[in-house]
């Protein structure tokens, strides 16, 4: 079992600005052509995963999807659908 960080993109409907990227700490910010705000980065385990989700419903916005994406997948635009 290796202790690499997962990689996982997760969408959210709406746009965070700038000052949310030290809130997501080590998330990777794209923002998408129909609005939305993709979250991509490292995530060590499920613990992390769900504190991320926690701080994604403390904003109020919609939680589009939650997708683990393989290595090298997360420069593919639309790499997710």
């Amino acid at each position: 079992m290796s202790n690499k960080p997962t990689m996982y993109q997760i969408r959210i409907g709406g746009q965070l600005g700038e000052q949310w990227t030290a809130w997501f700490e080590q998330m990777t910010f794209t923002l998408a052509d129909n609005g939305d705000t993709l979250l991509t980065g490292p995530v060590v385990d499920q613990a992390a995963l769900h504190g991320l989700l926690r701080k994604v419903r403390d904003l109020g916005l919609p939680l589009i999807s939650v997708i683990q994406i393989s290595s090298g997948q997360e420069d593919e635009p639309g790499a997710s659908q």
